[in-house]
């Protein structure tokens, strides 16, 4: 089904998204995007979920953390992507094919590198990072084993997210979803093999993600090939040159710092859960599997808004940029608040999907509480992110990140925990308010914006 569907593509891979109904082009690049992300949350909520099936709360707690660390910096990839999505969407907006092919060279070169290095510089540092986060001493064994193998699949963490990046930016959200697709499948059988079958535990729930992600990478790799001629590729396009990485550099660095903080902060947090007992860790572990499935619409809609709006920048069309924004936070508000409203009358069955024990079920459902409001804010604040780094203002994103980390979000969280030592509720509404903080400063920043760039946004170009 996969190459039927390239092969049908067999012309120029760029969908323009600059002309039709605002709505629409959302929507269609959304729900892709959206599946994509639900696929790569199924990873991980896959994984603690058949290693519960077999196991105690200690080896639970082992895949929790380590896949914690993994997604820390998976998203620090994912930011530094970005820049490439943003870039590539730019050049497409304004009918530039040949910067085109350049940022797709310049990309895969960078991303090479970038991968090499965080392999060899974690594989060094696999029991430092356990012992940083205070993993209880029944899953320190499970954890290094977890992260060894998860360190090793780098390289296809990276070439699939940067493949991805070059399709969405391009316009297309389509072809990464079946990557992902075929991917999570191969993960699930192999969880269940590897878990249930082989008994390996948390390194068996590592092995199978790891392997998933490469056969995901070869999918990616024989389309890409497939369309080489389609963009253009020639060898010059893999030279690294400095004006082509300077925009991929200058958008993709600060969000990919302030998700790798963003993450850092969740880590400190989990270690503040862990310090309290084994069940408060299982308890924040598994609510942090479901916050990340929570945030598959704001997440989505903060990506659409960066490609989408990018390319409508590119082409002139700030109205059609502007209109793009809007109608991601109606999105994002909307399923916000149904979301948290739905969650306060079944938090504890909820967690109790993935440990079923009454202390982990009545632990975890006090924090999901308190943290499902962060779905409200952080859905704001998302797209407003995904709006500044389509016009190169990324720095916007990571200010308004960082003082909500360092400000409310840790501090929050920190004193939550020594004032209410008998519930986790208000440490997950400290989540809640450090994203309180994030739409205050981003409703500041785009009113500056709206100042700053008033010809362009008073443009009538829909």
């Amino acid at each position: 089904m996969l190459f039927l569907y390239v092969r049908k593509e067999r012309c120029y891979l760029e969908k323009n998204r600059t002309t039709g109904s605002v709505l629409g082009n959302l929507i269609a690049f959304s729900l892709p995007y959206l599946l994509s992300y639900f696929l790569q949350t199924l990873y991980g909520m896959a994984d603690l979920y058949i290693t519960g099936q077999f196991y105690d709360t200690a080896e639970i707690t082992a895949v929790s953390i380590g896949s914690q660390v993994m997604h820390m910096l998976t998203v620090v990839i994912v930011g530094l992507a970005m820049g490439t999505t943003v870039t590539i969407a730019k050049a497409v907006g304004a009918g530039n094919r040949s910067q085109t092919s350049y940022i797709i060279g310049n990309t895969a070169t960078l991303f090479l590198i970038v991968s090499v290095g965080m392999t060899l510089v974690l594989l060094c540092f696999v029991r430092p990072i356990v012992s940083v986060m205070a993993t209880p001493a029944e899953a320190a064994t499970g954890t290094v084993r977890y992260l060894t193998i998860c360190f090793l699949g780098i390289p296809f963490i990276t070439a699939y997210n940067c493949i991805s990046a070059i399709f969405r930016g391009l316009g297309d959200s389509k072809i990464p979803m079946y990557f992902i697709a075929i991917a999570c499948v191969t993960n699930i059988l192999l969880d269940y093999l590897l878990i249930g079958g082989m008994q390996l535990g948390a390194a068996g729930a590592a092995l199978g993600t790891t392997i998933s992600q490469g056969v995901s990478v070869l999918l990616a790799l024989a389309v890409l090939c497939k369309q080489r001629h389609a963009l253009d590729l020639q060898r010059g396009c893999f030279r690294m040159q400095a004006a082509v990485l300077k925009p991929i550099v200058k958008i993709g660095v600060p969000i990919a710092l302030q998700d790798g903080l963003i993450q850092v902060a969740f880590l400190i947090i989990t270690i503040i859960a862990n310090q309290r007992s084994l069940t408060d860790a299982a308890a924040v572990g598994i609510v942090e599997k479901v916050i990340c499935f929570v945030f598959l619409i704001p997440s989505s809609m903060m990506s659409a808004v960066s490609a989408l709006a990018a390319q409508n920048i590119g082409a002139g069309k700030h109205t059609r940029a502007s209109a793009t924004l809007r109608y991601a936070l109606l999105i994002c508000v909307g399923f916000g608040l149904t979301v948290a409203g739905l969650v306060q009358f079944s938090a504890e069955s909820i967690v109790g999907l993935f440990d079923d024990s009454a202390a982990v079920m009545t632990a975890g459902g006090q924090y999901l509480r308190g943290y499902i409001w962060d779905c409200v804010f952080a859905g704001i604040h998302f797209c407003f992110t995904g709006y500044f780094c389509a016009y190169g203002k990324s720095a916007l994103s990571f200010l308004h990140n960082i003082l909500s980390i360092v400000l409310v979000r840790v501090p929050g969280a920190y004193f939550m925990s020594k004032w209410y030592p008998d519930t986790l509720l208000p440490m997950g509404c400290a989540a809640a308010a450090g994203s309180l903080l994030s739409v205050v400063i981003c409703s500041i920043a785009m009113l500056w914006m709206r100042r700053t760039l008033g010809a362009k946004f008073s443009r009538k170009s829909a």
